[in-house]
């Protein structure tokens, strides 16, 4: 049976890059390729994959509608997908307990195989952005092994 250990073995091994599925509201399928990693919800403590999608993109206005995905790993022949449940966080996108966005969003960036040299212009580019952080919960993790 895959787990998390599985995406985050396959995701090192490709530059965490990934396919975010997401249901558009007739029913058919937006796809994008996004770098993501795993990482704990910072509300509820679920593990899931994370990663960051631009304000005004419409991964996240689908995201914002329909809060489920789909998000597939793969090296080589092998692959690994997490669907579930999604949590937005951002400067859009209020949580309950009122965590500390800027600094979801560099960790969900760093488990995502990101760094940076200057973590303020960081922070400052994101919130122009209107960034969001996206949780997607592992409530299935299935893969090819």
């Amino acid at each position: 049976m895959a787990d998390l250990n599985d995406v985050r073995r396959i995701a090192a091994a490709d530059g965490h890059l990934s396919v975010l599925a997401v249901a558009r509201k007739d029913g058919s399928v937006q796809a994008s390729v996004v770098n993501a990693g795993v990482l704990d919800d910072p509300v509820g403590g679920a593990p899931s994959v994370a990663l960051v999608a631009g304000g005004g993109t419409a991964k996240l206005a689908l995201l914002r509608a329909n809060p489920r995905a789909t998000v597939v790993f793969k090296q080589g022949y092998e692959w690994v997908a997490v669907a579930g449940a999604v949590r937005l966080l951002g400067p859009d996108d209020v949580a309950p307990g009122d965590p500390d966005v800027p600094a979801t969003i560099r960790s969900v960036f760093v488990a995502a195989g990101g760094s940076h040299d200057d973590w303020e212009s960081f922070d400052r580019v994101m919130e122009e952005e209107r960034r969001c952080a996206v949780f997607v919960h592992a409530d299935t993790v299935t893969s090819n092994r």
